[in-house]
């Protein structure tokens, strides 16, 4: 069941004292080589590193007000932003977590769930194969699931980030999200409703809601590139499908060349790191690849901070 306004609210008051108000940065045209404002929402300072956090504490703050949770804590599977959130949401209640990440998960990653005390377990080429085995843990545990993206609570957690920038900008009249498996767009998208349109962005390599808007349904996409940890599903969740039907505007492209260039604008302009990922959807701007309409007011989303800094150029 897909969440409502009335379940983001929810979710903003049961999750306000656990994540962070993050902020925005109105810029010039031309700050950073582009020749309209930009409204940046800086989710990358979240806790955690990510966008994640909100959806993670929701579902499971939701849970112990209900059924309560197993013995066993919380299960997830991960490319790592999620798994980072739900060990850091695990720690700060006092439950046990166990993470199960894919091959391609990046040490810098690993490194960061393991710092917040959770169980990890690497294996699988791919996020899916990560989330089977995870099932068949989870199965023999009794461990609560914290989807990645596809559960009704996670999705409303996500949608307190559009409740929040709605309140900080309400003059946007476009807003760029990057995908991967929707959880994040999906939350928007039950919150904006049209109020805003969404502009969905995914690396060529992993275009799995461009896909799935093509064919009129979630089908199997490729899984590859740079992104491919934050932003490889193999296919978006099937609870966000009919709301990025109805209120996601486009779904747009990029080229890994593209998204490594907006990070490093990012950090040459503003000094802010920015995992390939969560420099996605700016990278739709950069590269041309979306052209705004002359009269937009445009937002966007910088997700996710997860990366080794080392690499980057000064």
């Amino acid at each position: 069941m897909e969440p409502t306004r009335n379940d983001i609210e929810a979710a903003a008051g049961r999750i306000g004292a656990h994540v962070r108000r993050t902020p925005v940065l109105r810029l010039a045209a031309g700050e950073l080589g582009f020749d309209r404002p930009i409204t940046l929402k800086l989710e990358l300072l979240q806790h955690a590193g990510s966008f994640k956090p909100r959806g993670a504490f929701n579902r499971i703050l939701a849970a112990m007000a209900g059924a309560g949770l197993p013995a066993a804590g919380v299960i997830a599977a991960s490319g790592g932003n999620h798994g980072a959130a739900v060990a850091y949401a695990a720690q700060r209640l006092g439950l046990a977590a166990e993470i199960f990440v894919p091959e391609l998960t990046p040490v810098a990653k690993r490194a960061r769930i393991a710092d917040f005390g959770a169980r990890l377990v690497a294996g699988g080429a791919t996020y899916a194969e990560a989330l089977a085995a995870s099932r068949a843990r989870a199965a023999e545990t009794g461990a609560l699931e914290v989807h990645a993206y596809d559960h009704p609570a996670v999705l409303a957690g996500q949608g307190t980030l559009a409740r929040e920038l709605q309140a900080q900008a309400p003059e946007l009249t476009h807003v760029l999200v990057a995908t991967g498996g929707g959880g994040l767009i999906g939350g928007m998208a039950a919150w904006y409703r049209g109020d805003a349109a969404l502009i969905s962005v995914e690396p060529e390599g992993c275009p799995a809601l461009h896909d799935a808007l093509a064919a009129g349904r979630p089908v199997a996409a490729a899984v590859g590139g740079i992104a491919a940890d934050a932003l490889g599903a193999r296919q978006v969740g099937a609870l966000m499908f009919p709301l990025a039907q109805a209120h996601v505007a486009a779904a747009i492209l990029v080229p890994d060349a593209a998204i490594r260039a907006a990070q490093l604008v990012l950090w040459q302009k503003l000094r802010l790191i920015a995992e390939p990922g969560g420099a996605t959807a700016l990278a739709a701007l950069l590269c041309g690849a979306w052209v705004p309409p002359a009269a937009a007011q445009i937002g966007v989303v910088l997700c996710g901070a997860n990366t080794d800094p080392t690499g980057m150029q000064t």
